[in-house]
């Protein structure tokens, strides 16, 4: 039997279940979790930046989205409450859709 130890989705069980194979969870507590949640938000990361097309690449970034939520719940934060943060930061700093790359600062 193949052993994964990680975070999944909450529902995975139930996939697995359907398909008849036997498998083993656990629940962690909340300092394994967070630990979890941050490895897979790497994981997911990973995944979106081997991407090669479109299609494929907004399939992980609604997975990384899926862990932002997770993170949010986390840290007792709403979604809502992120995307203010988000708006505030890119009022004061700007986004990323000018494609600026700075390449040096003059130093004093």
């Amino acid at each position: 039997m193949p052993i994964h130890n990680k975070l999944v989705r909450d529902r995975i069980p139930e996939v697995i279940e359907k398909t008849g194979k036997k498998f083993s969870t656990r629940i962690m507590d909340k300092k394994e979790y967070i630990v979890e949640l941050r490895k897979k938000a790497f994981e997911e990361l990973e995944e979106y930046m081997n991407t090669e097309n479109d299609s494929d690449a907004v399939e992980e970034l609604a997975d990384l989205l899926e862990i932002i939520h997770a993170l949010a719940d986390y840290h007792k934060v709403s979604f809502v409450d992120i995307e203010a943060v988000r708006k505030n930061k890119a009022e004061k700093r700007g986004g990323f859709k000018e494609r600026i790359f700075l390449i040096e600062v003059e130093d004093e």
